[in-house]
């Protein structure tokens, strides 16, 4: 018979390269493993046709993955013109095909509309709950539900290469962007039609793809050489402020107390005793501190840039 895996509390942020044909629950299901952790969790799907970044909380880290969710991202995609498929990329079945006779002046006048603040319907094959159930459950079964159009913003779109049918661009967008989307959206405005053929996140937030590592270079590490390739687990709010407390303020908030705090600006901040532990995440509205989210345990971590 054989033995579960004893799994640990492992605290931290990987900067996972995911590879395609793995899903990032997937892939998350990897890292659980190949950390021995008990728990851990994504900051934003990357399905299976894409790869690149995904960073990815262990332990504590999970209750900060918000500031990422909400973060920016940048990616490198590939357009097939000429070819509009059931799920607006290369998995699914083609729906029509057209001859693509375009040159590089026409895509270069039909980029630019896509910049800025741009509205976009949700794809049906996307996780979006309606009743309970995603959206693509209903998809699988030949049905088509009305979406409501969103507001995103492409903050860039950048032409990398352009040959024949295939167009490849760089694109940096706000959360709630499918690419997918944007690439028959595309196809639409150049009136050829276009699935996404191939996508690679480069960046989210702060965090770039050159920095992550992959799963086959992980699975050469033992368990101590993966767990010290961790970042700290105040890592994806590290956009915030710090702001160190007294002990005495540090207690009242651990206790769900607010913190009255003079000549301080309205923000939201990474909170650290005064030894230079991290223990959570706080706001501070008219000179009053409260906490948003706080570690179930007392970890110091080492942020001593943040804190020189």
């Amino acid at each position: 018979m054989k033995l579960a895996q004893t799994r640990d509390v492992v605290d931290g942020v990987l900067l996972l390269n995911k590879p395609r044909g793995l899903s990032s629950q997937q892939a998350v299901g990897c890292i659980k493993r190949l950390f021995s952790a008990k728990k851990a969790g994504h900051t934003g799907t990357l399905d299976p046709l894409a790869d690149g970044l995904l960073p990815i909380g262990l332990g504590e880290a999970t209750k900060f993955t918000q500031f990422l969710l909400d973060a920016d991202k940048t990616y490198l995609a590939t357009i097939a013109l000429g070819a509009v498929t059931t799920t607006g990329d290369a998995e699914g079945e083609v729906l029509k095909e057209r001859l693509v006779d375009l040159s590089r002046e026409q895509i270069d006048q039909v980029i630019p509309k896509f910049i800025g603040a741009i509205t976009q319907v949700p794809p049906m094959y996307s996780a979006i709950k309606l009743n309970g159930k995603p959206l693509y459950t209903y998809a699988r079964n030949g049905q088509s539900i009305d979406r409501e159009s969103r507001s995103i913003f492409i903050n860039s779109l950048e032409v990398i290469d352009f040959i024949g049918s295939s167009l490849t661009v760089r694109v940096s967008c706000s959360k709630g962007t499918y690419i997918r989307v944007l690439a028959e959206d595309i196809g639409d405005a150049l009136q050829c039609g276009a699935h996404l053929a191939s996508l690679t996140r480069e960046q989210a937030g702060q965090f770039r793809l050159s920095d992550a590592i992959g799963i086959d270079e992980l699975e050469r590490l033992d368990l101590a050489a993966r767990r010290a390739l961790l970042k700290p687990l105040d890592s994806f709010a590290d956009t915030l402020p710090v702001l160190k407390l007294v002990d005495a303020d540090k207690s009242r908030l651990l206790k769900g107390q607010s913190v009255t705090i003079e000549q301080i600006i309205n923000s939201q901040y990474r909170l650290f005793g005064l030894n230079g532990e991290f223990f959570g995440v706080g706001a501070v509205l008219d000179g009053v501190l409260s906490a948003q989210r706080l570690l179930n345990t007392q970890l110091s971590i080492k942020s001593l840039k943040e804190l020189e």
